[in-house]
């Protein structure tokens, strides 16, 4: 193979350096509007710069896997033109070498980089987004600009033995069990409402939510204030993390006992299959990404025009983006099998930009 050869090891550090490079300005670019995003919405609680730096730095390395095939993309068109500008794939093209043979070190490095990312980088990542978010309830616990994604809080309906219960949270964290910014409506058995409880923070134990900070008004009453608060619930962990959960903390080894869990509970559980099998093709999509890069910047530096088919190349990059996404959502609505929502994009991509570079280097 011709990664093993020495003209193989110097091309693949090359893509890596290149790729690693790509990536790490993506991360300080991040880390610069993110942070400022954190200043803005913490400026009303007196909060240290060094705390909202920590919380930034917990966020964005889940925010920066999302742009790692950009950096693949970026980074291989970035090294196959500067291979170009030295000479250096002119001289490989005559001692023989096919655009195969050299474009193997960037696809192995990119495959290395895919799986990578998926087995060590995303449970780092993930474990990193569910501290930033416990860190988040806890300081945060009565800002609304601190509410999950789904940007009015979270909402869920459970049932108890005192009557069903009407439950928002403005953030949660720990998947979920940990809930902050709490209000509950709390109905009797015929469904009268009856009490409306708010707590700064609440924990999900067995068979109750343990809540702190607590205002209780009831029909008719004053208001009463406790410390601590216990709420009966029927729900359990599973309930809980599939419906307030963040799937961005469940990393890749924790998605396939997470959807056995579920399955047996009797859940939903197609978000987190689709995750999963978007993870098990991501070696194929970085591999992808080469391959689009080099039916971009090969051809550029020997026709010419070589700030027109880098956008070229940048802009099919960003096309795959929306299809990726877009099959993704037809995924996650049942219409097409996981299988085919995570992998179809990638392998055809992938068949795409190999058939367009036999077609450029062989006719």
């Amino acid at each position: 193979m011709m990664i093993f050869t020495t003209v193989g090891r110097y091309m693949a550090k090359r893509f890596a350096i290149t790729i690693l490079g790509v990536f790490f300005v993506t991360l300080l670019l991040i880390f610069f509007v993110d942070f400022v995003e954190v200043l803005r919405s913490g400026a009303r609680k007196d909060v240290s710069a060094g705390t909202l730096a920590l919380i930034t730095l917990l966020r964005i390395p889940i925010f920066a896997e999302l742009t790692l095939p950009f950096a693949i993309l970026i980074g291989t068109i970035a090294a196959f033109l500067s291979l170009s500008r030295t000479s250096e794939l002119t001289i490989m093209r005559a001692a023989g070498l096919s655009v195969w043979q050299f474009v193997q070190p960037a696809l192995i490095v990119a495959i290395f980089f895919g799986v990578f990312a998926v087995t060590v980088y995303n449970p780092v990542a993930s474990a990193m987004k569910a501290k930033s978010e416990k860190i988040q309830a806890e300081i945060f616990q009565s800002e609304k600009s601190f509410a999950t994604s789904r940007g009015t809080g979270s909402w869920l309906r459970q049932e108890s033995v005192d009557g069903p219960t009407i439950l928002h949270a403005k953030t949660s964290a720990d998947r979920g069990l940990t809930l902050a910014g709490v209000t509950l409506l709390q109905f009797d058995p015929a469904n009268r409402f009856y009490e409306q409880i708010q707590a700064n923070k609440a924990e999900l134990r067995q068979g109750y939510w343990r809540l702190e900070g607590v205002t209780v008004q009831s029909s008719g009453d004053a208001v009463r204030r406790y410390d601590e608060y216990f709420v009966s619930t029927y729900l359990g962990p599973a309930q809980i993390m599939n419906s307030l959960g963040s799937l961005e903390t469940l990393s890749f080894w924790d998605l396939p006992g997470f959807i056995a869990f579920a399955q047996k509970a009797g859940l939903p559980t197609r978000q987190y299959e689709l995750q999963h099998q978007l993870f098990l093709a991501r070696p194929i999509l970085m591999a992808a990404m080469v391959l689009i890069a080099a039916t971009c910047s090969l051809k550029a530096f020997r026709f010419g025009k070589i700030q027109t088919m880098v956008l070229t190349g940048l802009t099919g990059g960003f096309g795959f983006f929306i299809f990726s996404e877009l099959s993704r959502k037809v995924g996650a609505s049942g219409l097409v099998p996981v299988t085919v929502a995570a992998w179809g994009p990638a392998l055809v991509a992938l068949l795409l930009s190999a058939t367009v570079l036999l077609y450029q280097e062989d006719g």
